[in-house]
């Protein structure tokens, strides 16, 4: 079980945080010892001591034989106890621990642990815990406290207990998370819900075998479970927390107390639309920046760009570095209208958002504040009546008959684009009578890029030479939102280190040039000097082979395995493309090139083509994936699409030495 957010849940307005918010804020005393997990440890029975395996997952390297996980939404706590048994070496690492939490919003206490010998010795932890950023799916970033129990060997049983609080007060859906990576023997959850607003429970994708519904009792929401199936995660799969087993506890934070989804959304947008209208009132300040941002004459999408330029540059709460969280957080807290956001000259995302539909308006521009649900943690359906699903915004302006949505609140984000996260998605498109629902844009692949453009010499078995790297679109932009706080040794290794990973073998590449970090409008571009040593092979004593795959390893492991479980799920759509000229070196020549190959499933497409002329070898290479959710029925189709492309990659030109005849 664990706390439930997106990765922009800290884009909310505080002066928005009304009672129809998605989360709530409550000042709360210090933590009290009370709270600290104390309890004895269970009891542990012989057969869990001498247990060499467990019959309903066999081959596991280790099975939760107990876990139990105590929410209390009235006191912004939980607190969760496991226990693994180690039944083989691959299973060893379960005693390195990581516990997730969002720093400067969540905590975590009270850690203790212990290992347990097959002959009941016991070895108490009494180490360090360290706080380690680790990527937990789909790229989003947690910290961890980490720490390593003592004395782990096959046959052990390790367990540890601690308590997870939200530090600020704040609380979110709760979620009793299921299905673990793990085969689970035995599980108890309860929740104390918090009394100040209505509560549903759902558990949208059912329940274990066997188990009986979650019932209340003595003021608690309880399920006691057993045997639960290993959760199996697949590459490029939607959002795991969707697809595990879990039981969500929904609250009505805006109290509108309906069971009708058309008269609940009603009631929820009317009080969403008077918010932000509240936020947006200071037209006085907001003519007069227009009037400073813009000219007179200036054709209306002209207009808009500007606004939204002016957007980039105010300085965004939203996308500070870790160190600087609780100071933003008390910057945002002083924010109360869009004309504090103008006057003091920074603001979190959603704040910034509002300031430009502000402004956009006074220029005279039809604008509309749009909620939306991000599709990076969760997919949302209207009909659950989950608004705390709808956590964060865009902006709509219909500019010559066409919809335009804008998200200046998200740094680095190309003007008429939205980050991925926002693509695809149902938003509410908010109105006094309440709004009405529509889809956002997908991405388009030719819009985010990667172009690959190299020139390379053959010297004794290895290429060498310069390449440059262009990113556009959504490829720049999360490249610079990941890189944004970072010194420039860090962004010089990191735009290495990609390039690195395109190549499917060992290169060396030092970058040559200085890239733009800083602008939100143009493509990130990379030089490199590189060296590809033992590119080429050879193939008797006057012949070599050179794969023309340069920059293929993207794909070269993809979708590998026979069969699959879930929907292939991609982020966004992308197009790379590559061109590549190697110049051959006298006495070589080439001998022969691979012929051309297309495969065109238009929602995937492969070309590679190898041309020869007389000193070199020009190679061109496009990849574009223009698709984001494939069902399970088609993944043979996606499966043998990459086995094709990872077949041509592997394709040789044969190099001759000397005046060998050509074919």
């Amino acid at each position: 079980m664990q706390w439930r957010w997106t990765n922009r849940m800290q884009r909310i307005s505080p002066a928005l945080r009304g009672a129809a918010w998605a989360t709530v804020l409550c000042a709360l005393g210090v933590f009290d010892a009370r709270v600290a997990i104390a309890e004895d440890w269970l009891p542990v029975s012989p057969e869990e001591l001498q247990m060499t395996g467990e019959p309903q997952a066999p081959g596991a390297s280790a099975v939760y034989l107990y876990r139990q996980v105590d929410r209390d939404d009235a006191q912004y706590e939980e607190r969760v106890y496991a226990r693994i048994k180690i039944l083989s070496d691959a299973g060893l690492n379960y005693a390195n621990v990581e516990i997730p939490y969002l720093q400067g919003i969540e905590s975590v206490g009270s850690i203790r642990a212990r290992t347990i010998h097959p002959d009941g010795t016991i070895v108490n932890f009494d180490g360090m815990t360290y706080d380690n950023w680790i990527v937990k799916g789909q790229g989003v970033k947690y910290l961890a406290k980490v720490f390593t129990l003592p004395a782990v060997e096959v046959g052990s049983i390790i367990e540890y207990r601690y308590w997870h609080r939200l530090a600020n007060g704040w609380i979110s859906d709760s979620r009793w998370i299921l299905s673990q990576d793990l085969f689970t023997r035995s599980a108890k959850f309860s929740l104390v819900p918090n009394s100040s607003y209505a509560m549903r429970t759902t558990w949208p994708l059912g329940l274990p075998p066997g188990s009986d519904a979650p019932k209340m009792e003595g003021g608690k929401v309880v399920l006691e479970t057993h045997n639960i199936a290993p959760f199996v995660s697949e590459q490029n799969m939607p959002p795991e927390n969707e697809m595990r087993l879990h039981v969500d506890f929904i609250y009505d934070f805006a109290q509108i107390a309906s069971a009708d989804p058309v008269r609940f959304w009603k009631i929820f947008g009317k009080q969403r639309y008077g918010e932000v209208q509240r936020f947006c009132d200071a037209r006085k300040t907001i003519s007069s920046a227009v009037a400073q941002i813009t000219a007179p004459d200036d054709a209306p999408e002209v207009r808009l760009r500007k606004l939204y330029a002016r957007m980039q540059q105010i300085r965004n709460l939203s996308f500070t570095s870790a160190s600087e969280q609780e100071a933003k957080q008390d910057q945002a807290a002083a924010i109360h209208s869009v004309e504090d956001v103008w006057n003091r000259g920074y603001g979190d995302a959603d704040q910034i958002n509002w300031l430009f539909l502000a402004l956009a308006r006074a220029a005279g521009l039809d604008a509309y504040a749009v909620a939306i649900s991000s599709r990076d943690r969760y997919f949302f359906d209207h009909r659950t009546m989950n608004q705390t699903e709808l956590n964060t915004y865009v902006v709509l302006v219909k500019l010559d008959q066409k919809d335009i949505f804008l998200d200046p609140g998200a740094l680095f984000t190309p003007f008429g684009m939205l980050p991925w996260y926002e693509t695809s998605v149902e938003g509410l498109k908010l109105d006094k009578d309440g709004g009405s629902w529509l889809t956002t844009p997908g991405t388009v692949a030719a819009a985010s890029r990667i172009e690959r453009h190299a020139t390379l010499g053959l010297d004794s078995g290895s290429l060498q030479g310069k390449v440059t790297v262009t990113y556009t679109g959504l490829e720049a932009s999360w490249r610079r939102q990941e890189e944004r706080t970072e010194d420039m040794a860090a962004r010089r290794k990191f735009l290495e280190d990609d390039l690195k990973g395109y190549v499917p073998v060992g290169v060396n590449a030092t970058l040559t040039n200085s890239p733009d970090w800083d602008s939100w409008d143009s493509p990130l571009v990379a030089e490199y000097d590189v060296d590809i040593p033992g590119w080429t092979a050879p193939a008797g004593s006057r012949r070599a082979l050179l794969a023309v795959g340069i920059f293929s390893n993207g794909e070269k492991h993809s979708f590998e395995r026979a069969s699959r479980l879930h929907p292939i799920y991609f982020n966004y759509g992308y197009q790379h493309l590559d061109d590549v000229t190697i110049d051959i070196p006298s006495p070589w020549v080439l001998q022969s090139v691979p012929e051309p190959k297309t495969v065109d499933l238009k929602g995937l497409v492969f070309k590679e083509t190898s041309e020869r002329n007389e000193n070199s070898l020009h190679l061109t290479r496009e990849f574009t994936l223009n698709t984001l959710l494939v069902d399970t029925k088609a993944y043979g189709t996606v499966r043998q699409f990459y086995q094709t492309a990872r077949t041509a990659d592997e394709e040789q030109a044969v190099l001759s030495w000397g005046d060998v005849r050509r074919n």
